[in-house]
């Protein structure tokens, strides 16, 4: 009888380790929001009315005696399939929260970083659109229930912070001469070209233009001020490419009065180290890439090839 009671109390034991420590009862992911100030208890009815542990009651009885004396932590939490009981508790006392991310490609402009940050689910509170240019490209983790302003907080000190440090390891002899124009400068390149191998070509180019003294040309430049970076959707106007305004450099030398677009990490490293070349234009050549000159001869030829290959795609 004793030998009997013996292995039916190993047996129950088992049972429960098994209970506590095997495969969990949810049969897919479940989302599980654990309040602010939340108990024990108060976790481990949420946890059983998401279908991630078979007993609220039950898995308190074992946190308490097996889990441990560390505080669970509020948050929201992705609770894997199967996920055992002991794994859940080790989540909460980890403070494993799920993490949400919002990305923002490089050459993003801030009208649209604005309305990405409005539209992200379980972010709170208002802000203003950024500056042009004050966003760092990335992409940023966070949390249901964090504002707004705190991750555009973070957006744009990461742009603090990058453009301090590749200022400080800037080549000698560029262009530009302080960290804003840099950045400036930047948004133009990002916005040029959609190949990381001609980001420091074109950056010399309008290096080359600043130093002597001519219009940077960028088309890019026309168009934010009519869709403040957006898409313009069709050909720039003759009236649009002669407009006075602060940003249009067919009309103006040197740098627009700020940036037009959120510039990468490449596009400003590349400002801040150019290619060593004397070209002073650049066309498109077909491919998604373009073809650098030095001298306005080459280039009119250059351009004549691209109106041919245009006229040969029915472009034209």
């Amino acid at each position: 009888m004793a030998l009997v009671a013996i292995l039916v109390l190993l047996a129950a034991g088992f049972a429960l380790l098994q209970m506590w420590g095997g495969a969990g009862p949810a049969k897919q992911n479940v989302t599980v929001l654990i309040p602010q100030g939340a108990t024990l208890s108060r976790a481990a009815t949420e946890l059983e009315k998401a279908g991630a542990i078979r007993s609220a009651r039950a898995f308190v009885l074992f946190s308490k005696v097996l889990g441990g004396s560390a505080p669970i932590k509020a948050g929201e939490y992705r609770v894997p399939a199967h996920l055992s009981q002991s794994d859940v508790l080790r989540m909460l006392q980890g403070g494993k929260t799920l993490q949400r991310f919002i990305t923002v490609p490089e050459g993003t402009p801030s009208i649209l970083v604005y309305e990405t940050l409005m539209k992200a689910p379980e972010l709170t509170g208002q802000i203003q659109v950024p500056i042009e240019g004050t966003v760092l490209p990335d992409s940023y983790a966070y949390n249901r229930g964090d504002t707004r302003q705190a991750v555009l907080d973070r957006m744009q000190k990461a742009m603090v912070n990058y453009l301090a440090k590749a200022w400080t390891a800037r080549k000698p002899g560029i262009a530009v001469s302080n960290p804003r124009d840099a950045l400036i400068l930047a948004s133009i390149v990002e916005k040029e070209t959609g190949k990381p191998e001609e980001r420091r070509m074109v950056a010399a180019v309008y290096g080359n233009r600043l130093k002597q003294g001519m219009p940077l040309q960028a088309d890019p430049t026309i168009i934010y001020p009519i869709t403040k970076g957006k898409p313009l959707g069709r050909r720039i106007l003759q009236s649009e490419l002669h407009a006075k305004n602060d940003y249009n450099t067919y009309a103006m030398t040197g740098l627009p009065i700020g940036p037009i677009a959120n510039p990468g990490r490449a596009s400003i490293d590349a400002v801040l180290d150019p290619a060593a070349s004397t070209a002073l234009y650049f066309v498109a050549d077909g491919t998604g890439g373009h073809v650098f000159a030095d001298t306005l001869e080459q280039h009119n030829a250059n351009v004549r090839k691209w109106y041919a290959l245009r006229k040969a795609r029915g472009e034209m």
